[in-house]
């Protein structure tokens, strides 16, 4: 390792650069505003003023890996290619159908969302494979090729294959989608044996046109972004970082891009569990609030993975890091409702024209207007100075919204504020009590532009007892892409009782699995420092309709008694019943690859010189004016004490302890404040 390390996140209102030095690992750091028509470009000028402020040589940046919301949004505004769907002959309804569940079953006036694919788009195509193999109706490729054309005529550019029973019989899908992408090689298609081979054919179809959707365009993305970076003068290979917290070549990400849909908020939750670990803390939500939502993601000793997440209504599972997102960002547009009620997003005001005090244009109010109107924030130090703010825009916003309640823009800026906090909040507890989790027992690791901003008001609101702000938290994300491994995961479905199938059987296919996680290890091309197995079997007892993931041990060849043996204690641990009488299925087996990427320990970038005395400045804080001191992270040494009221200042956050907060600085720079459980509304 001789050069530089380049992370990049991208979020839905600024673009977040690191730079990390492979030879000492010290750090440089930028928030620059997205460009959400030109996300590549607004990439390039922060990699411009990056390398153009510390005098770095852009061909010494030799790593670079990118965490993205792109794909994300892609899908959430509909803006992605319109997708065809070959289907086997009689599932014309399969998307449409679904699983039959409502997502508010008391509600009359529910809408249905729109889907990815109209049904216009879909194509029945008459073959059929039974679940064992056995062609009941032969391929006609013929018909494949026809339907295509027609789809195609009628303005399809992207297509996705899902044919029943392809998770454990391929063959048909593969003819059909070597056929069409010989005849239509200006189609991105997928093939869902290729995207996810798992079982479940509604959910097995939704990824595989998740995956077309966003295929061309994210193709197209990585593409451009490859070029400019070329031209720059970086020759580092892109890297994209995943949805299941690991990192895979732009390549690979070309070809499974709703691998990436979660990329940025994964990036972040690595970063914050490095961190939460150099403080020695095992048990922590983290809290990530950029200018569009909060995510949150409660980690109990190690990162948690879920196969069953969902994508507004469409289910994902492609395993990911479990994270639920909150419409409460910076940039979240407060408004009244006709029932006279505050309401905070889910809309936000972006980047573009942003909050009001942007002065942009924007004339909304937002939570990031009400954090300057209190006071929180520096007009003149917002986003290390990059951006100056605008005071009275942002009152003059406030005060517009709460005439129609008779409140000032001060109080507007509190209730907002509040709001904000209980938001949160009703999303946090919910997700605590399904794990049977007390959220005393938890610490709150806060980043994002706006998370150290709010994380010890939400804190005090939980009763949680301890938060931890990283340097420069505001950046957090585009570190995270830094320090991730390689990671991929892969599945097989046997859905056998335990009597049908034998140890060799089932040894054979996990040494098929692990061939195939070795060689898509070696095409990526990386150096390594080691090679990490994880497998597990999703189990069940015969007749149940749900599964339990249950571990099995890498280093040798799993086997039927053993994982019944796991599953019988797992299950007697989740449900307090020990069952040995039932027989027990297998339902999956699962493989993740990790491999271990060589880096540096990280070393924030700390200004010589003598710290400077904190300022003092008024607040409004519970309705009343307040003195709170003022701090510069830059003048913060380890051993340093702080106490609530404060504000500490970056250049890319602006930290809050509220009076009856202490915190200090710990030997890596990192804030840990401490929280007496007061009320703060």
């Amino acid at each position: 390792m001789t050069g530089h390390r380049l992370g990049i996140d991208i979020g839905g209102t600024f673009t977040d650069l690191v730079l990390m030095d492979e030879v000492t690992g010290e750090l440089l750091t930028l928030k620059t505003p997205s460009i959400p028509a030109d996300p590549a470009e607004g990439i390039m000028t922060g990699i411009r003023t990056l390398v153009t402020r510390h005098g770095v040589d852009p061909r010494r940046i030799t790593y670079f890996a990118h965490g993205q919301t792109f794909a994300l949004n892609t899908v959430l505004q509909r803006g992605g290619a319109r997708t065809g769907l070959l289907v086997t002959a009689g599932f014309r309804d399969l998307l449409a159908i679904g699983r039959l569940r409502l997502a508010e079953p008391i509600n009359f006036h529910a809408v249905r969302p729109e889907g990815l694919v109209a049904p216009a788009d879909v194509r029945e195509i008459g073959e059929r494979v039974r679940a064992d193999g056995e062609i009941v109706l032969p391929l006609d490729l013929d018909e494949v090729a026809a339907a295509v054309a027609d789809l195609v005529a009628e303005g399809v550019s992207a297509l996705a294959v899902c044919f029943l029973h392809s998770y454990a019989h391929p063959e048909h899908e593969r003819a059909a989608v070597h056929r069409i992408r010989e005849r239509f090689p200006e189609l991105y298609v997928s093939a869902s044996h290729e995207v996810w081979p798992e079982q479940r054919e509604y959910e097995r179809a939704t990824v595989t046109v998740l995956n077309a959707y966003v295929g061309a365009r994210m193709t197209d993305y990585f593409e451009r972004l490859g070029h400019k970076t070329a031209a720059a003068g970086v020759p580092a290979t892109l890297r994209i970082t995943k949805s299941n917290g690991g990192i895979m070549t732009a390549a690979s990400a070309a070809g499974a891009p709703v691998e990436t849909l979660l990329s940025g908020p994964a990036s972040g939750v690595t970063g914050a569990v490095a961190a939460a670990r150099q403080a020695g803390i095992e048990r922590f939500i983290t809290l990530d609030m950029g200018g569009t939502s909060v995510d949150v993601a409660i980690v109990d000793g190690a990162v948690p993975y879920s196969s069953d997440s969902k994508l507004e209504e469409f289910p994902v599972i492609i395993p990911s890091v479990e994270i639920s997102s909150i419409g409460a960002g910076g940039g979240s547009v407060a408004w009244i409702d006709p029932s006279g009620v505050l309401k905070i997003g889910p809309r936000s005001a972006g980047s573009d024209p942003g909050p009001a005090c942007y002065g942009r244009g924007g004339t909304e109010p937002t939570v990031t207007d009400a954090y300057l109107a209190v006071g929180l924030l520096d007009a003149g130090g917002f986003a290390g100075g990059g951006l100056r703010l605008d005071r009275e825009a942002a009152l003059a916003a406030l005060a517009r919204l709460g005439a129609p309640l008779g409140l000032d823009a001060l109080r507007v800026a509190g209730a907002i504020i509040d709001v904000t906090t209980v938001k949160m909040y009703a999303q946090l507890m919910p997700l605590l009590a399904r794990r049977g989790a007390d959220p005393a027992d938890f610490a709150i690791v806060a980043y994002g532009g706006a998370g150290p901003t709010h994380a010890a008001l939400l804190a005090q609101e939980t009763g949680i007892g301890r938060v931890v702000i990283p340097w420069s938290p505001g950046t957090l994300c585009g570190l995270g892409s830094l320090i991730t491994n390689l990671r991929q995961d892969f599945v097989r479905t046997l859905g056998a009782a335990e009597d049908a199938i034998d140890d060799a059987e089932l040894a054979t296919l996990y040494d098929t699995m692990a061939t195939q996680a070795a060689a898509w290890l070696a095409d990526q091309g990386e150096q390594l420092d080691g090679t990490v197995l994880e497998p597990s079997a999703d189990v069940q007892f015969v007749g149940q309709s749900f599964t339990i993931a249950v571990p099995l041990a890498p280093d040798t060849p799993p086997t039927v008694a053993a994982l019944r043996e796991r599953f019988v204690a797992a299950y007697a641990d989740a449900y307090g019943i020990r069952d040995d009488q039932t027989s027990v299925e297998i339902r999956n087996l699962r493989l993740s690859i990790v491999g271990q990427i060589p880096k540096p320990d990280v070393v924030p970038r700390i200004p010589p010189g003598i710290p400077e005395p904190p300022a003092r400045r008024e607040i409004v804080e519970r309705g009343r004016l307040v003195a709170a001191e003022v701090h510069r992270r830059d003048n913060l040494r380890p051993g340093d004490r702080l106490t609530g009221p404060a504000v500490v200042e970056a250049p890319d956050t602006t930290i809050y302890l509220p009076a009856g907060v202490t915190a200090f600085v710990d030997p890596t720079y990192s804030i840990i404040a401490t929280v007496g459980g007061a009320d703060v509304r």
